[in-house]
């Protein structure tokens, strides 16, 4: 069973800085998609950074490259998303999701809980 847990959200003033954690388990290790979601209020879910197992390249979203940076440590199965300069616009819940890398670097069949992000201005 895959399991995904966020955490890391919360409030900050616009400016400032927040770091994510996804930790995962229960998926295919030698084949995988994982990335960081944004659902802000009234909006569909969105993809912001994406790895996978099958490509060395990292997506971002235009509204956060430069700001957001999202990295991986294998042996902690987690991944994380560092998160500078906030915009109120990066207001939102970010979920981690896991998929099949076949299906595109930001695929996702999993998701976590979520953790909300408020940024204020």
């Amino acid at each position: 069973e895959v399991q995904l847990v966020e955490s890391g959200g919360g409030l900050v003033q616009a400016g400032g800085s927040l770091r994510l954690s996804c930790a995962a388990s229960g998926f295919n290790s030698n084949g995988y998609a994982i990335g960081w979601f944004r659902q802000a209020p009234g909006k569909e879910r969105e993809p912001i950074s994406c790895i996978s197992s099958t490509e060395s390249s990292t997506y971002y979203a235009d509204s956060v490259k430069g700001r957001f940076t999202m990295s991986s440590d294998i042996a902690k199965n987690s991944v994380y998303l560092q998160m500078n300069n906030l915009k109120p616009e990066d207001t939102g819940v970010y979920y981690c999701g896991v998929g099949n890398p076949a299906y595109g670097l930001c695929s996702a069949d999993y998701w976590g809980q979520g953790t909300q992000v408020t940024v204020s201005s």
